[in-house]
């Protein structure tokens, strides 16, 4: 007998995946590709459309051939700020421009000079200024510096959302991918910010619809339930929303560290903004205030000039245990005026790597920087609100070191690493559960694992 399951295709910037979770949420298939990147018109690096395309259809063709599963829905999640532009043919009519692709800083000041400023507008977007990851801006830019481009789109999809329109036809926006950091969304207004309307940029958006609403879905003789699909911090927090009550901050883990409150109700602050906090939108419609740290790229950076320096290999670093004796020296001999280089460089740059008596306690070093600038930008979004729990996901979750000392900085709080394969493809099924699935939600989703303060041991 076929299991009826979801197939969620999780889309990253490295790792394009497909998952099948039958009804209790248990992974039961996975298929993962890569694809080497194209570059725009401007030689600037950017996703392979194509390919992409190509791997949904063939990796839906393949599971759909499997006896063993019977494939009841099918949903999305991608990562932000990615456009895919349409015309009256509903035809790709433009690369999927990078969102680290360098904005003009001459239309930058065109656009701030018009609308009253960065921090005005980066107050009411709750989107720090952020040139192309603010993906409201790729549209503009089109408009002013390719307006024969601009005049050819019909409509501008995210991404989640454009590969839902391959599979249903359908065109729709999601809140979730208009509100998260795009400068597009008037977040006291619940509506596209004004600019969006004097620009007319308006009439290139799709409907808005709710994450969780579904669309009937088609491939060959296969008919299935469709999602409208979601941006993906959106959907790494559904799991722990349906599964805890009580309030709480999610740090999910990886290149950034974002740090999210979905219980924090308070505007953001022109200091927020400039300490990298914006504003998520839950699948709900609900904000979700977060703060971001670039910690995983600076922990990857700085581990490979650690290993080069002692001549070690970087898969060391991943079995190193937690030593409260190294954190004591190191606390000790701290310099009070070494501070960091910003939100994306600890103050670990600036170290000398021979005042080090080897690769541990160098690394001890780093993470004790990193957990600096960590508890600075978690602290930004808890205050004012009645959490009392931290729960870690992602790749700092494993590391005891870096969950120590998490502990150790938010003494009042029950701090967890929580344990969750695929928490983002997890939360894309969610997402539309009660349209494709008759069973109850899992209670025991989140696995975790409790981090004391460690106290000094007495004789």
């Amino acid at each position: 007998m076929s299991i009826p399951v979801i197939a969620i295709f999780d889309v990253g910037k490295t790792n394009k995946k497909l998952f099948l979770f039958d009804e209790h949420y248990q992974m039961v298939y996975e298929k993962c590709a890569r694809f080497i990147e194209t570059v725009d018109e401007d030689g600037d690096p950017c996703e392979n459309l194509e390919s992409l395309e190509l791997s949904v259809f063939e990796s839906l063709r393949e599971v759909f051939k499997l006896d063993q599963f019977e494939i009841k829905a099918v949903n999305f999640s991608t990562y932000g700020a990615s456009f895919v532009h349409l015309d009256e043919n509903f035809k790709p009519v433009a690369p999927l421009y990078n969102y680290l692709k360098e904005f003009p800083a001459e239309l930058k000041w065109q656009f701030y000079n018009t609308y009253g400023g960065e921090a005005k507008l980066a107050r009411e977007t709750s989107s720090p200024v952020l040139g192309n990851l603010n993906s409201g801006m790729q549209l503009y830019r089109l408009k002013y510096k390719k307006p024969e481009l601009y005049h050819k789109i019909k409509y501008s999809l995210h991404l989640p959302q454009y590969l839902s329109f391959l599979l249903t036809g359908k065109t729709y926006t999601d809140i979730t991918s208009i509100g998260c950091h795009t400068g597009l969304w008037d977040f006291e207004k619940n509506d596209y910010h004004d600019w969006v309307y004097k620009e007319g940029l308006d009439k290139k958006f799709a409907p808005v619809i709710p994450a969780y609403n579904i669309l009937p879905g088609k491939m060959g003789d296969h008919e299935f339930i469709a999602g409208v699909g979601l941006h993906d911090s959106s959907a790494a927090l559904i799991p722990y929303l349906v599964n805890f009550n009580e309030p709480f901050i999610l740090i999910s883990t990886g290149t950034w560290c974002i740090s999210l409150n979905p219980f924090n109700n308070l505007p953001l602050t022109d200091e927020d903004l400039d300490n990298d906090c914006l504003c998520y939108m839950q699948y709900k419609g609900s904000p979700v205030k977060a703060s971001r740290l670039f910690a995983g790229n600076e922990h990857e950076i700085q581990v490979k000039k650690i290993a080069a320096h002692f001549d070690v290999n970087t898969s060391l670093f991943k079995s190193i245990a937690y030593d409260q004796d190294i954190i004591k020296k190191l606390k000790q001999d701290q310099d009070p005026g070494l501070q960091p280089v910003s939100s994306h460089e600890s103050a670990f740059s600036k170290r000398n790597l021979d005042s080090f008596k080897n690769y541990t306690e160098a690394y001890h070093q780093l993470i004790l920087d990193i957990m600096d600038q960590q508890y600075k930008s978690t602290s930004r979004i808890l205050q004012g609100t009645n959490v009392r729990r931290i729960f870690v996901d992602g790749g700092f979750s494993k590391n005891s070191i870096y969950m120590n000392l998490l502990a150790n900085a938010f003494p009042e709080l029950e701090v967890f690493a929580a344990s969750m394969a695929q928490a983002t493809a997890v939360g894309t099924a969610i997402a539309i559960h009660h349209q494709w699935n008759g069973k109850s939600l899992p209670s025991d989703l989140v696995e975790l694992k409790y981090y004391s303060i460690p106290h000094p041991t007495t004789t």
